[in-house]
């Protein structure tokens, strides 16, 4: 299909256009003048018609294509930055399906009375169009997916503080599921929180944990295994009765554990093989100094 009289009109009237669309975008319901100024509207717009004439100029159509490449660059870099800027998807499509309306104003004029041809570059531009507006919303989605995942990482990394309680006794204490995921992320921590203090007990507190099923008695014996290959002796508590029923009935075998039903008990055992005695002090007499 020939291009070259959307490619002449992009060339001829890119600076009419220009400004057509960018006052269409700043008027439309769409824009966002909190999260991106004009100056900066009208440079993203600017690149993006430079990038499109040439590409259209060496009569492509397929945006896969070596032509395109800079254009979805483009796309991508703008798709990336306002998707962290607040933009929803819509709006960030918008940038490129607004630009129809200049462009179709502007291939009319070139046409005058020839509607035949009038219509097929027409359907040429919006056609191309489309699909460069779809691709920003798939990069837009995948750059949501991005900053998600990203959150949800370091929100796994924060609800899983390994603490020291003692001279060679770190703590765990897990709160909500335990999954495949942050499985991992609770030995990395542990084990790196194990190796800088030099520990020699870890007590992994499971009070927070809501139900521990046959899948969550494998993580934790994972925890325990990597922990042991470390040479670090681990302590499991948190067991609450309800917890211990359902361990039995499913059949969950911890006997190679040590468990305890409070970390007080997993704190006053692990001193005790650490070699430490607690003692309480004596209280003073009314009238002595304390």
């Amino acid at each position: 299909m020939s291009v070259s009289k959307v490619s002449e009109v992009l060339q001829k009237q890119q600076p009419v256009m220009l400004d057509e669309w960018v006052a269409a975008q700043l008027a439309s319901t769409a824009s966002r003048s909190d999260l991106v100024s004009e100056g900066e509207l009208r440079s993203e717009s600017e690149h993006f018609l430079t990038a499109l004439a040439t590409a259209i100029k060496a009569g492509q159509l397929d945006i896969q294509s070596a032509e395109y490449q800079p254009v979805l660059d483009q796309l991508a870099k703008l798709s990336q930055s306002w998707s962290r800027k607040g933009f929803s998807p819509s709006e960030t499509a918008s940038f490129v399906f607004s630009f129809k309306q200049p462009l179709m104003a502007a291939l009319q004029v070139a046409h005058g009375k020839d509607t035949q041809g009038l219509a097929k570059d027409i359907w040429t531009a919006s056609t191309l169009l489309d699909k460069l507006g779809l691709y920003t919303t798939e990069v837009y989605q995948q750059a949501r997916e991005d900053i998600i995942r990203r959150q949800q990482e370091e929100m796994l990394e924060l609800s899983t503080p390994v603490v020291q309680l003692w001279d060679g006794i770190v703590a765990l204490p897990l709160i909500g599921t335990l999954d495949s995921a942050r499985t991992n992320v609770v030995m990395e921590s542990l084990l790196q929180t194990v190796v800088s203090t030099r520990s020699e007990i870890a007590i992994i507190d499971i009070t927070g944990v809501p139900t521990v099923d046959t899948l969550v008695a494998q993580h934790l014996l994972k925890t325990v295994a990597a922990a042991r290959l470390m040479g670090v002796e681990c302590i499991i508590s948190g067991i609450r009765p309800q917890i211990a029923q359902t361990m039995v009935h499913l059949q969950i075998d911890l006997s190679a554990v040590i468990t305890k039903a409070t970390m007080a008990d997993a704190l006053r055992t692990a001193l005790k093989r650490s070699g430490f005695a607690l003692t309480r002090a004596a209280a003073a007499k009314p009238g002595q100094p304390s």
